[in-house]
């Protein structure tokens, strides 16, 4: 991850070019989304505000939920919403948690603060549903939205981010500085203020923060990268935190995990919680 230059950011940040048979993937979440929503217990489609895509989806286990499980979706703030990612409640449901899928308004009809305080509406709204201990966890732009869950300049009220004891940023993007140099950054509109502003890796963590930057060994370079840089950064300011680089996965498969109660990924994200605020502070 060191000894050279990166000339072109554009295919730095371009996962489906790496991915043999990408474009299959959009429809195989669909699809497996679908198929959970149909056998589940759920309320789909609860607003938690006055615009079409202010909704959210909670998924239920069985009985009185031990917590709030959050997974906010990727897709580089510009794509899909929340029906293409229902199944990967599965792992918090079959857990015993109550899981939050949001959908939110994309870029550039957005921008991405803009983003930031959508999704914390939609998971003060969940809190305000589910009783317990919080987890949120995150994919690619979505690991960024709840990172800046849990530090300086969050959107959520103290009383909802004194409940979060554990966040899981997978594949996060931690640091938007380089996005300013790809095309997309025509629909982002990020300038490099902006950037830097908006960048989790460069704020203070909350005091009892718990941060896992979960991260492909299979990745493009910047997204090992980018998990590295959070979990040092926030260290540094005395948060509780850890990069793990799973195995022969890449940036599409990284987020099967939570679909599997028994998953790393899940034991990861679930494990020894819930926490005390003496264990927090450990």
């Amino acid at each position: 991850m060191s000894g050279f230059q990166i000339t072109d950011w554009d295919d730095a940040y371009s996962n489906a070019a790496h991915i043999p048979d990408s474009q299959r993937w959009p429809d195989e979440w669909s699809a497996s989304a679908a198929r959970y929503r149909a056998h589940c217990r759920c309320d789909l489609d609860i607003a938690y505000g006055d615009h079409a895509r202010h909704v959210c989806d909670l998924f239920f286990p069985e009985d009185e939920p031990a917590g709030l499980f959050v997974f906010i979706h990727g897709g580089y703030w510009l794509d899909f919403d929340k029906s293409y990612w229902s199944h990967l409640a599965r792992g918090a449901v079959d857990s015993g948690w109550a899981a939050a899928v949001p959908s939110y308004v994309l870029c550039p009809q957005a921008g991405i603060g803009d983003i930031m305080r959508m999704v914390g509406a939609a998971i003060e709204h969940a809190a305000a549903r589910i009783s317990g201990p919080i987890v949120l966890t995150g994919h690619s732009a979505g690991g960024h939205l709840a990172a800046c869950m849990v530090c300086d300049g969050s959107p959520l009220p103290v009383e909802v981010r004194q409940r979060i004891i554990h966040t899981v940023s997978i594949s996060g993007l931690h640091d938007l500085r380089p996005l300013v140099k790809t095309q997309m950054n025509t629909q982002l509109n990020l300038t490099d203020r902006e950037a830097m502003h908006l960048s989790p890796a460069f704020r203070t963590p909350d005091p009892q923060c718990r941060l896992t930057a979960w991260v492909g060994e299979a990745e493009r370079p910047e997204f090992l990268r980018q998990s590295e840089l959070i979990a040092d950064a926030w260290r540094s300011c005395g948060a509780w935190t850890q990069c793990v680089v799973a195995p022969d996965q890449h940036h599409f498969d990284v987020i099967d995990g939570l679909c599997d109660a028994q998953s790393p990924l899940m034991k990861a994200a679930l494990a020894h919680l819930p926490l005390t605020p003496p264990d927090i502070q450990a």
